[in-house]
């Protein structure tokens, strides 16, 4: 109602500046020449007449961008998968490992499945032997993008406190290179702040079932604090990317219940120049070290100090 009212008053202001100006006087839009107005034949209503409506866009995910404000109840946060599938995916699992060259998909997949499964396992999913942990599903969706609502107050969001936002994982974006993007995972929620989470970057949105069960899923890279306490000179904290022995970016398949929002992550500089060929979508795989930019916007200031 606040808002409003400032925004009726300052309508107000500026019609009484124009008036002062004499911008008001006469018509505002100048009517055509009387030549133009005499040539005018109205429409034959008798025929009907056919609408040109745009092509419709290549890929379903980027027909809407559907981030903003949210109407509805008030929930703590969820994050669903894209109502439409991508396309150019194999569905069987072994030649979507193969397409993607990612072959260690299935046993990822077959960890999470532990995980799921026996929750309450002393011997944690990446120390069991593959062996031991459930099949693997033989056929696989995969989705272009994810959905997370979550509950943030602020002018940004809906009468109930909910925003909305869209985490995308794609092989081109808008025909140019890929887009995989970070969000915050659920780490331990009695933790303050970024102390109770995880930042991931995600490699794919997949979707399968077992047993009768629709699992929601994302493989994901993993990042970890480089301290315990945020960076000092700027406020945020310092995340590396975690790599096994070979130097490989470690990756996982996580449930989507533990997703919260996208995260957004800057380069930690040193002390060479960027060369000039440097492609910004190349940072995420460039630097060694990375700022959680909890000044991206208001939500992340709010989860992430």
């Amino acid at each position: 109602m606040l808002i409003i009212n400032q925004r009726l008053d300052k309508i107000a202001a500026i019609r009484v500046a124009f008036a002062t100006r004499g911008m008001l006087d006469g018509p505002c839009i100048p009517l055509p020449p009387p030549h133009i107005v005499d040539s005018y034949t109205p429409p034959d209503l008798s025929v009907p007449t056919v609408q040109v409506m745009p092509s419709r866009v290549d890929n379903a995910d980027e027909e809407e961008d559907d981030q903003g404000a949210v109407e509805g109840p008030t929930i703590l946060g969820e994050v669903l998968l894209a109502k439409s599938r991508a396309r150019g995916f194999p569905s069987r699992l072994a030649e979507l490992a193969h397409h993607i060259d990612i072959p260690d998909l299935p046993s990822y997949i077959r960890r999470f499945l532990y995980d799921q499964l026996y929750p309450d396992a002393i011997i944690p999913s990446h120390e069991v032997n593959l062996e031991r942990c459930p099949d693997a599903p033989q056929r696989i969706a995969i989705y272009p993008s994810a959905v997370a609502t979550f509950h943030a107050p602020s002018d940004q969001s809906g009468v109930g406190g909910m925003h909305r936002e869209r985490i995308r994982s794609v092989a081109s974006w808008h025909g140019g290179p890929p887009r995989r993007d970070c969000a915050f995972v659920e780490k331990d929620p009695n933790l303050p702040g970024f102390r109770g989470l995880h930042v991931v970057r995600v490699l794919l949105f997949l979707s399968f079932k077992h047993y009768g069960v629709e699992y929601p899923c994302a493989l994901v890279t993993w990042f970890s604090p480089v301290d315990d306490e945020p960076c000092k000179d700027t406020g945020m904290w310092i995340v590396e990317p975690d790599v096994d022995y070979a130097g490989r970016r470690i990756m996982s398949v996580l449930h989507l219940d533990t997703m919260l929002r996208s995260a957004h992550l800057i380069g930690v500089a040193g002390k060479e120049f960027l060369p000039r060929s440097f492609k910004h979508s190349d940072s995420l795989d460039a630097f060694k070290a990375f700022y959680v930019n909890k000044f991206a916007d208001h939500h992340a200031y709010e989860i992430a100090f």
